[in-house]
């Protein structure tokens, strides 16, 4: 599972402070607070039909994670938005389309970490690229890496933060064990997620099918994870946010991963043990229709 240059996206525009620029000669100051130290914080989006799904959700968790990090100023909502029509204006893109934002700290006066340094206000990244969901429908292979999510008391996750370097090195560990992405555990041993997606399993019991998912001790406040639980609730489904051990994966009925630049997408196979049957299964092709069925319907006019 390896995402592929998609011609389409060979002469598009990247939106930097307002300024549209051809992606080859995009770029941001070597003195830009992203370069000298990962300090940004950053959204995936995706374009339904000429709207954005869970626009505010997204805008607000790009917020909070910059009031988290001290940002002196952060645009507003509706600053972002109109930056976010004029780069999907300029592509003439309407569909089909995932949204890299990026808010950086800005440029600072000299090399340092020292955010007082920063003083130009910060630096907003709007990336459109043509992008279907990026990940295999038939079925994802995970295994665990040895890299660990942090606790809230050494970085907390509910920070989406630039800095990815863990959810690297643990890509790494899975394309070096054969795996498409790697299962990444809390400091205490219970899954947190993987490197780049939410995690859910399926136990089916003589009440009905259970779908459940770490709680978000060392994983972020997902966006598509939110929504998948929305579902739940909404029809029926009996749903849990709890800790889930390796064992638990290992035996459960169905697995998939949730994330705003693949939806859902089955997992059949972890540490070598197949999930299941092997193929995806019914409660995951359900909750995949009823999402399909609400992006459709639902979203924030940006094109």
């Amino acid at each position: 599972m390896q995402q592929k240059f998609n011609p389409k996206n060979k002469d598009i525009l990247v939106n930097i402070n307002g300024s549209l620029v051809h992606r080859d000669q995009a770029g941001i100051s070597p003195f830009d607070s992203a370069v000298q130290g990962g300090d940004a914080v950053w959204e995936g989006l995706r374009v339904y039909g000429g709207r954005v799904f869970k626009l505010n959700e997204h805008l607000d968790r790009l917020r909070h994670s910059a009031l988290a990090l001290a940002f002196a100023e952060i645009p507003s909502h509706e600053r972002i938005t109109d930056e976010i029509r004029k780069t999907l204006r300029a592509n003439n893109m309407t569909d089909g389309v995932h949204i890299r934002l990026t808010l950086t700290r800005g440029v600072k006066v000299t090399s340092g970490m020292d955010p007082r340094l920063n003083q130009s206000g910060p630096t907003l990244i709007v990336l459109a690229e043509h992008k279907a969901p990026v990940y295999d429908k038939g079925g994802l292979s995970l295994a665990t890496a040895s890299i660990r999510r942090f606790a809230p008391d050494m970085m907390d996750p509910k920070i989406h933060h630039c800095n990815l370097i863990q959810s690297i090195l643990a890509k790494i560990e899975a394309t070096a064990a054969g795996a498409d992405d790697a299962i990444m555990l809390d400091p205490r041993g219970f899954i947190a997620e993987t490197n780049a997606t939410h995690l859910f399993i399926v136990t089916n019991t003589r009440r009905g099918p259970l779908v459940d998912t770490p709680r978000c001790v060392a994983c972020p406040e997902g966006i598509t994870r939110a929504t998948v639980l929305e579902l739940c609730e909404a029809n029926g489904i009996g749903h849990a946010e709890r800790d889930i051990s390796l064992a638990e994966l290992y035996r459960a009925d169905e697995a998939f991963c949730t994330g705003t630049m693949g939806e859902l997408a089955p997992v059949t196979k972890a540490d070598g043990r197949t999930i299941g049957d092997g193929k995806p299964g019914p409660m995951t092709a359900r909750l995949s229709g009823l999402f399909s069925e609400l992006t459709a319907r639902e979203g924030t006019p940006v094109a």
